[in-house]
């Protein structure tokens, strides 16, 4: 491998080890390698930069940012909320359990599990505390349901990861649905599990009436018609994934003037969010392509294509060595970032084994969403104990049956390609 590369790559990775935020370390790398490389045009490296975040493809992440925060304005979550507690009332866990399937249903309207991890350690932890809760229980439940936030459309990891491997973003998302499911099935499970164990209790012992059920549905069934319309409209060629984001915003807007609950105050502060939260992610973008483009010139991808190929005749050895490298990788650097890096090498090496791109690409997601919740770097870790005040050493003793939990899933994603690939093959 050239010197060049290798020293540019040591100074990347120097730079995220002291926190320097992600895209100046990854311009940070590649400017070296610029700089010491006479065979190479600078001019190139600012071409890159810019040519990078004009994919038409990438409009799509504006605008179901804009879109999610529109709905949080709109008084969409408490409603939802309602719909939820009504669902799993009598479920061992009560609170627990609302948490888990608000994240799930919320996960196909805001696409972001940072913000998602926010909302529910303010709206519900205080309230799960007051019916008995731990304090840890709480905080551990917010952050491991937020992890279904980026699983179920319209997240914005499936976007990412589709403009750069060049995978059907509508293939993505259609598959989102079933992994997201499993996770949420399987968490409220463990949650009724722990629940009974510690007797947590549930809402309600009464059933729910016909009526009750109507009145929490009502003010519900237009927010969760969202994701349907989003699928539907993709599948049935009505729009693109881009044009997509653009149909949820009117959605949102179209809501809020329905439910009297957004003003243009809030349009204007919710424009502003929509700006700052994707700077952030094309900023990102911008640098990684930059690097991607590096790695390329330099041949990477198709020599460890060849040399992990040539070294390894299983795909299944391969597909369990990448996941305990992606989890690794996930402990210490940020999912999209290291998505943009590392996508344009492992992605020709799964094609190369035969693994079809949309079980590569889930399994690639799933774990950068377990990495969001391990220490010692987990932003949804961080974000949810800075809210709810809860100490990381009691957040990780208290992960442990969940980290297990997911690891049971990941295999099943693994090894059993219908929990990604079933619902696409059904639907395509």
């Amino acid at each position: 491998m050239n010197e060049i590369l290798i020293l540019a790559s040591v100074v990347m990775l120097v730079l995220l080890f002291f926190k320097v935020p992600v895209y100046i370390s990854v311009l940070g790398g590649s400017a070296v390698y610029f700089l010491l490389n006479p065979k190479v045009n600078p001019i190139v490296f600012a071409q890159q930069a810019i040519t990078g975040t004009e994919s038409i493809s990438l409009l799509a992440i504006p605008f179901f940012v804009c879109a999610g925060i529109f709905m949080n304005y709109t008084g969409v979550t408490k409603r939802i909320m309602s719909f939820c507690e009504v669902i799993t009332g009598r479920m061992s866990g009560g609170l627990a359990q609302v948490n888990v399937l608000l994240s799930t249903l919320m996960g196909g309207l805001s696409g972001s599990n940072i913000a998602d991890a926010a909302m529910e350690a303010k709206m519900l932890v205080p309230e799960m505390e007051k019916k008995g809760f731990s304090n840890s229980f709480s905080s551990v439940v917010t952050a491991a349901s937020s992890m279904i936030t980026p699983l179920i459309p319209p997240g914005i990891a499936m976007i990412l990861y589709g403009c750069i491997a060049n995978v059907s973003i509508g293939k993505l998302f259609v598959s989102g649905i079933g992994v997201g499911t499993l996770l949420c099935v399987s968490m409220m499970l463990l949650v009724k599990f722990v629940s009974e164990k510690r007797g947590y209790l549930p809402l309600r012992s009464t059933r729910v009436t016909g009526k009750e059920f109507g009145a929490a549905l009502k003010p519900a069934v237009l927010p969760l018609c969202l994701p349907i319309i989003i699928i539907g409209g993709i599948r049935l060629g009505v729009f693109t994934a881009t044009e997509a984001g653009a149909v949820a915003i009117l959605y949102a807007a179209i809501l809020g003037l329905i439910y009297r609950e957004i003003h243009i105050k809030d349009m204007m502060q919710g424009l502003k969010e929509t700006v700052t939260t994707t700077a952030s992610i094309m900023l990102i973008v911008s640098a990684a392509s930059v690097f991607s483009w590096i790695l390329t010139k330099e041949r990477i991808p198709q020599q460890l294509t060849e040399w992990i190929v040539g070294s390894i005749s299983n795909k299944y050895v391969f597909l369990i060595i990448v996941n305990i490298f992606l989890l690794i990788v996930g402990m210490f650097i940020e999912g999209n970032a290291s998505m943009i890096v590392l996508v344009p090498l492992l992605a020709p090496v799964a094609a190369a084994y035969g693994i079809d791109e949309i079980q590569f690409a889930m399994i690639y997601i799933f774990n950068n969403a377990i990495g969001a919740l391990s220490p010692p770097m987990g932003t949804l870790m961080f974000v949810t104990c800075s809210i709810t005040k809860c100490k990381t050493k009691d957040f990780i003793k208290e992960a442990v049956p969940f980290y297990i939990l997911l690891a049971i899933n990941l295999l099943l994603l693994t090894y059993i390609p219908i929990f990604s690939t079933g619902l696409v093959r059904l639907f395509y």
